[in-house]
């Protein structure tokens, strides 16, 4: 690290590069593996709302948030008021799960873009 007199600013002497290729192969399973997981979860708490506050057998349950969880749409009608409470919060949850999982996996790709556009600045 050496100080610029003029401007007063730190800067590092290293060569600056991108990721090498296989270990940025890494980084996007493992970011896939991450959203995959949240989806996992989403769809776990989906399924257990379905079934005990839905009243619906468990694979409908499975079903129907899976449905909404894809955006697709619900399967089976709810006939309770607490069911119908949590498939609509469930159905705004999916909505923005749906966009916070895409952009898990964008955010590598994203990132090295952003770096390629740094290091072409220097």
């Amino acid at each position: 690290i050496r100080d610029d007199l003029v401007t007063g600013v730190q800067t590092c002497a290293l060569p600056i590069s991108l990721l090498p290729p296989h270990r940025f192969f890494w980084r996007v399973v493992g970011f896939l593996g991450l959203s995959a997981v949240v989806v996992a979860i989403a769809l776990g708490i989906g399924v257990l709302g379905y079934h005990y506050l839905g009243g619906l057998p468990w694979i409908d349950a499975l079903v129907n948030a899976s449905m909404i969880l894809g955006g697709m749409g619900p399967v089976d009608p709810i006939t309770n008021q607490a069911g119908k409470l949590f498939a609509s919060a469930y159905a705004l949850f999916s909505g923005l799960l749906f966009i916070g999982a895409a952009s898990l996996v964008l955010t590598p790709f994203v990132h090295r873009i952003m770096h390629q556009l740094h290091i072409e600045d220097e």
